[in-house]
């Protein structure tokens, strides 16, 4: 069965993006991008909610073209020719190539798309989706990159209600002298 990984960036404070939804302040540093880009060799799959669907579908799919920083110009390629798969239940559709939508039964959706085969599967941000996934048993590792600051904003990393849930911690990375990946594997 394919493993469904959650990787999230946050602030030092816990939060996945400002007070007024702000995500410019991950910083992708050289070997922060060199991981991103050969996390895709693992994977086949990118998931995402809608919120945070919205903010890559508004930049990937020609950031290579609009911007110079090489993260961009290295992951916009892979980006586009990945799978990704949506979970909205106010979207009608998605205009992007690879994309499907799902809109109801999500769980069901979700395990029936990891018992495909295939690569693993990769869950971009979207802590209430994260939440309500690893409460239905569904995700297999949680992947947070913590940065250097403090956002206050309203959005934890996983928001997965009164469920409690357990990990055990399987790795630790630093990445640029900056950033710190902390990789926890589900305890079933």
């Amino acid at each position: 069965m394919r493993s469904l990984i959650h990787l999230v960036h946050t602030s030092i404070d816990g939060r996945i993006q400002g007070p007024n939804g702000e995500f410019d302040w991950p910083a992708m540093g050289p070997e922060l991008s060199a991981y991103s880009v050969q996390l895709n060799d693992r994977l086949d799959t990118l998931l995402y909610g809608r919120r945070v669907w919205e903010v890559m579908a508004g930049y990937w799919p020609t950031a290579d073209q609009v911007s110079d920083h090489p993260h961009d110009k290295a992951y916009a390629p892979l980006w586009r020719e990945t799978e990704k798969v949506v979970v909205s239940r106010t979207l009608d559709r998605v205009d992007v190539p690879r994309t499907t939508l799902v809109r109801e039964d999500v769980p069901g959706a979700i395990a029936a798309l990891k018992e495909r085969p295939g690569k693993d599967i990769v869950l971009m941000g979207g802590a209430a989706l994260a939440g309500s996934l690893a409460a239905a048993g569904l995700v297999d590792e949680v992947r947070v990159v913590v940065h250097p600051v403090v956002l206050g904003g309203p959005h934890a990393v996983l928001a997965a209600g009164d469920v409690r849930l357990g990990f055990d911690l399987v790795d630790t990375r630093v990445f640029d002298g900056r950033a710190v990946m902390t990789t926890y594997r589900t305890r079933r």
